[in-house]
């Protein structure tokens, strides 16, 4: 997936940019972006703040990571039901 070349804190700003009164067209202009990205963008962070933005990446990381133990537990589980199975 290509990387953007905003930040997260850059977007919100853009969009607060918008939301202070000025025009779509004139902020994307100036930042040099499309207008689908700005309403992308919109779609996708509106309402948020910086603070609700770190806060759902460090959601969005120990999510990630729960679901790494989460699937190397089961793969524990099933190599002691097999070898449990077995008849010795």
């Amino acid at each position: 997936m290509k990387r953007s070349r905003f930040k997260e804190e850059q977007i919100i700003k853009i969009l607060r940019d918008v939301e202070s009164g000025k025009k779509v067209v004139d902020v994307c202009r100036h930042y040099g972006i499309s207008d689908a990205t700005f309403y992308v963008w919109r779609k996708k962070y509106s309402g948020m703040t910086v603070t609700d933005l770190a806060r759902l990446k460090e959601l969005e990381s120990e999510n990630s990571r729960l679901k790494r133990i989460i699937t190397q537990q089961v793969l524990d589980i099933d190599c002691l039901k097999e070898i449990n199975s077995k008849k010795w």
